[in-house]
């Protein structure tokens, strides 16, 4: 079937045999929004200890500690300094799938370079135990390679496989054609040990950087197992319009900047201005979802699986800067079958959403918030 345009909520996007989604519900549960936190210091990644307690990364530079009803602060986590600036600062944050066995947390920052490269930045993945309060032992087990100057696209998310083996995205710093050079990891997905080290079975496309699972990316700021999978899905921004949401397979080239449904920043809205023609097959990979003519600017990423909201079950959900709201984009296969836009009320700028163990959705928002949504 030839693919078919269709207009939802002013943005334009391609599927194939698209059915309503409120056809497809099963005994839909109206959500609501709860408040836990407000006043949070630039909050932009969330993840829960098996106990139910929460950590969220502070882009200035710390660590809160919350406990499992979000309710109180517990501890403030103090961690090495970041290059806090504009895009920049502490970003992700993950916990250890052997917690509390391996006590350790992990994430992401803005590292500012030293002597010579003072005035360059790069993302940097660290790790320390929790222990009681207090972050012990830190050490850095990963730098992007090379620093740059400016203060955007750093990425970026950690997701641990099933086989304890982490992915990391990283944007390619504004700086375009790094993201297709191999030698270097601008604009690539990355997977690791838990220490750093480079497991087997990575796709080795790189001599020099083996630790390169995919690349052609531009700013993955979501990304997420799919259910059951060892499979990364990752959203990233585009520029004007273009925003993606990819099947990240091992090897494969995404474009950037080679090719993108978006355009170049102040272009006459259309498809003559696109990257490359916009079409990415054969030499590139396709995105799943994308959005036009403006972006959306897609931030955190989760797939539902939780008994809460049975009409979301196995759809993937995600934040939106620029969109203010939460995007629900439901799979057949490895394609999009519908997608709506949730939340749009709220007017908040969406940094990351996750899913608790409890079955409850949980927001970040650039505006300080800690939000629920609950039945």
């Amino acid at each position: 079937m030839r693919p078919t345009a269709l207009l939802v909520t002013g943005v334009m996007w391609l599927s194939a045999a698209v059915a309503p989604l409120a056809a497809q519900s099963a005994a839909p549960v109206a959500p609501r929004v709860v408040t836990l936190q407000s006043g949070l210091s630039s909050p932009w990644g969330l993840a829960f200890l098996p106990d139910g307690r929460m950590l969220v990364t502070q882009k200035p530079g710390s660590i809160l500690l919350l406990d499992a009803q979000g309710a109180r602060i517990l501890a403030t986590l103090a961690v090495p300094p970041v290059a806090f600036r504009n895009q920049g600062g502490l970003l992700d944050v993950a916990v250890d799938p052997d917690f509390p066995r391996e006590p350790f947390i992990y994430w992401t920052y803005a590292e500012q370079g030293s002597g010579a490269e003072k005035d360059l930045a790069g993302t940097a993945v660290a790790r320390g135990r929790l222990v009681g309060s207090a972050l012990e032992g830190i050490e850095v087990i990963y730098r992007q390679t090379p620093k740059v100057t400016g203060s955007g696209h750093f990425g970026s998310r950690i997701v641990f496989r099933p086989d304890k083996t982490m992915y990391i995205t990283l944007g390619e710093r504004q700086k375009f054609d790094p993201a297709q050079d191999l030698d270097a990891t601008l604009g690539k997905v990355i997977r690791l040990n838990r220490d750093g080290s480079l497991p087997a079975g990575n796709p080795g496309i790189s001599k020099t950087r083996p630790e390169i699972w995919s690349y052609g990316h531009r700013n993955p700021q979501g990304a997420a197992l799919r259910p059951g999978t060892s499979e990364l899905w990752l959203n990233e921004h585009g520029p004007q319009g273009g925003d993606e949401l990819n099947r990240v397979l091992p090897g494969r080239n995404y474009g950037w900047p080679k090719v993108s449904y978006g355009c170049p920043y102040g272009a006459p809205k259309g498809e003559a201005c696109r990257y490359g023609g916009g079409t990415h097959e054969p030499a590139y990979e396709p995105p799943v979802s994308f959005w036009v003519p403006t972006s959306i600017a897609p931030s955190g990423l989760v797939f539902y699986s939780g008994r809460r909201f049975p009409q979301w079950k196995g759809d993937a959900l995600m934040g939106a800067l620029a969109g203010t709201a939460v995007w629900r984009v439901r799979l057949e296969g490895d394609r999009e079958a519908a997608r709506e836009r949730l939340f749009g009320d709220l007017k908040e700028r969406v940094r990351d959403i996750r899913e608790g163990p409890d079955g409850y959705l949980y927001l970040l928002t650039d505006s300080g918030k800690l939000l629920q949504i609950r039945d």
